[in-house]
């Protein structure tokens, strides 16, 4: 039986025209990849995918950019040879894309590349192969997770507060470890937390974030980040990153004048809300506790919420998603296949 994935390799493919002076001008602005315009996060897996691209267009005789249609497509195919995930080829190819955007030239069609990767997915689900994803973290486990972290230590109470706000934020990565103690603000309501700049606010015009008192204490937003900022004033932190790092000594970054000159002045990093996150779910005594990332705090805010019937509109806007995303509705549809399951209420 012919392999799909072969197909691309027989589209015809456009001879490589010598580099012309504009071709140099243009690898040197896509290697900053919109360097001012993506986020952070984006920005370095662009930055990767491109390099991969760059690196095979060089080692075929391909022209860089602008891409043609087959290019795409005979990409695609080698990076499935090479056993990519699908979500990462679709990434390359986006990536592909938006430095023909960034470089003002016209997209290739990528009707091919897309057929090709397809394929690939069908090829993948008949081997077997399930996409990953990290389990959502709802408040059931979240309760756990909070649980099993000492509230008598530094570290416990700080992690503590990265797990609850990130929930209640329903928080990406990088907007947890930006937050500064100077973005809080605690009304009777409850805080409001100011975000400065999203991925769905790339502009920067900022967003507030309302989170009103929970209803149990370990759990309660306000609460969990008033104790970890009474652990910061008393070591006379006041100012600057609201998470930061803690030595084994106990010692947070930033208590005095040399730690605070430390590269980013202690801040958590992306990675590191991730090993907090792994690192509470295996103490709780999670089921595969290796496979929960921060990603599960913000699918499980959203989740917990549509299930407690929160508005598709009212979570697209509380964790700053453009309005009508998919992922919001994919959330959804989550809750609703147990809250409106056919199966309810039939005598089974």
């Amino acid at each position: 039986m012919e392999n799909p994935m072969d197909a691309p390799e027989r589209l015809p493919e456009r001879t490589p025209a010598p580099p012309a002076p504009q071709e140099h001008l243009l690898e040197g602005r896509t290697a900053r990849l919109v360097e001012e315009g993506l986020a952070a996060n984006t920005r370095l897996a662009y930055a990767r995918d491109f390099g991969v691209y760059a690196a095979w267009c060089a080692s075929t005789g391909r022209t860089l950019l602008p891409a043609t249609p087959a290019t795409l497509a005979n990409y695609v195919a080698h990076l499935a040879a090479q056993h990519y995930a699908p979500s990462t080829i679709d990434r390359a190819l986006a990536c592909v894309l938006a430095a023909h955007e960034h470089a003002g030239l016209a997209k290739p069609a990528t009707t091919a590349a897309r057929l090709a990767l397809r394929a690939y997915r069908r090829e993948r689900a008949q081997q077997g192969h399930r996409p990953r994803r990290s389990p959502p973290i709802t408040v059931d486990r979240l309760r756990a997770m909070v649980a099993a972290l000492p509230a008598d230590t530094a570290t416990g109470l700080r992690d503590r507060a990265v797990l609850v706000l990130g929930f209640a934020l329903m928080g990406r990565r990088s907007e947890i470890t930006d937050v500064e103690i100077g973005d809080l603000t605690f009304t009777d309501d409850g805080m409001e937390v100011f975000i400065p700049l999203s991925k769905t606010d790339q502009d920067a015009h900022g967003e507030l974030v309302a989170i009103p008192y929970g209803s149990h204490p370990e759990t309660c937003p306000v609460r969990v980040v008033r104790a970890w900022l009474a652990v910061l004033v008393a070591c006379g932190i006041t100012t600057g990153a609201l998470f930061r790092a803690i030595d084994r000594h106990g010692g947070i970054a930033g208590r005095d004048r040399r730690a605070a000159g430390r590269g980013t002045r202690g801040r958590l990093s992306p990675q590191t809300v991730n090993l907090i996150v792994k690192r509470a779910a295996a103490a709780a005594g999670l089921e595969h506790a290796d496979t929960y990332t921060a990603h599960g705090l913000r699918a499980g805010g959203a989740t917990s919420a549509a299930k407690a019937g929160a508005p598709m509109s009212a979570i697209t806007r509380h964790g700053r998603w453009a309005d009508g995303s998919p992922v919001v509705a994919g959330y959804i549809r989550q809750a609703d296949k147990w809250n409106d399951n056919p199966l309810h209420g039939i005598g089974l």
